[in-house]
């Protein structure tokens, strides 16, 4: 596209104040367009603050996304710095515990499916009067290969991921008449603090080191590596793009190509 021929986009991101959530956030700014961003980090918020661009073409406040009340305060703060946004990404979500279903904390599993499934929820229904009201744009909701697989002693995970690919599914035909795109990304193991805290976690549970099961992790894939972050946001950068206008209803994974999750 050139240059002459370039149009800002409004983009809204959740869990963006650091990890893949501020790369996809990072790519954008890049290209020029304004991203409206939400955390519950304040930490990591006010290091955003910090940038040269906030209050201009990055936005952010803090949120809990789980909370519904807190997710309808934010759009509604959204309503009043702008009619309409090109773009949703839901980019929440926890690991979970570890361990076999019978020790599984009821709490935690419910925290699980509240952050990783509700909460798209909620910035969904939210959006996409929005969107609509651009005539059309693009929702992305970070999955996961484990909603593509099992994933023994990661039920709770899994099943959140499982149930956004069937969200997006039938968000995007719900959605295709008004030219409003839905797709989801399924990272592999990305490199990074949060793999590595899965991988702690589940060789203590399994009783052997962090260095076998990594190596056992990388096997699982056909490249036999972890992807990077910016390998997610090259994938959401195309899918909100003009480039991706007729790709909806896809699981578009970015892992390596996973063979089994066992």
């Amino acid at each position: 596209m050139s240059k002459s021929n370039f149009v800002i986009k409004n983009i809204v991101i959740s869990a963006a104040a650091d990890g893949i959530g501020w790369c996809i956030a990072s790519f954008f700014i890049e290209q020029g367009h304004t991203v409206f961003l939400s955390d519950i980090n304040q930490q990591k918020i006010n290091e955003i603050k910090k940038h040269p661009l906030f209050n201009k073409r990055i936005f952010i406040e803090n949120i809990n996304a789980s909370d519904p009340g807190s997710v309808k305060k934010y759009f509604e703060s959204l309503t009043n710095k702008l009619s309409s946004i090109d773009a949703l990404i839901n980019n929440v979500g926890i690991a979970g515990p570890t361990g076999v279903m019978e020790d599984l904390s009821i709490d935690d599993w419910k925290q699980t499916i509240d952050i990783n499934l509700n909460s798209h929820f909620y910035f969904t229904k939210f959006a996409i009067p929005l969107l609509k009201k651009n005539q059309g744009g693009s929702i992305i909701n970070l999955s996961s290969t484990a909603g593509l697989f099992g994933f023994p002693l990661r039920t709770p995970y899994a099943a959140s991921k499982w149930a956004i690919i069937g969200v997006t599914k039938s968000l995007a035909m719900e959605l295709g008449k008004f030219n409003i795109r839905v797709n989801a990304i399924c990272p592999g193991s990305v490199s990074g603090d949060r793999i590595d805290r899965v991988i702690a976690a589940k060789a203590s549970s399994l009783g052997i080191s962090e260095r076998e099961l990594r190596e056992d992790f990388e096997g699982m894939v056909s490249l036999k590596t972890f992807v990077d972050k910016e390998d997610i946001a090259n994938m959401a950068t195309f899918l909100v793009s003009e480039e991706a206008k007729r790709v909806s209803g896809q699981i578009m994974t970015v892992d390596g190509h996973t063979e089994r999750m066992d």
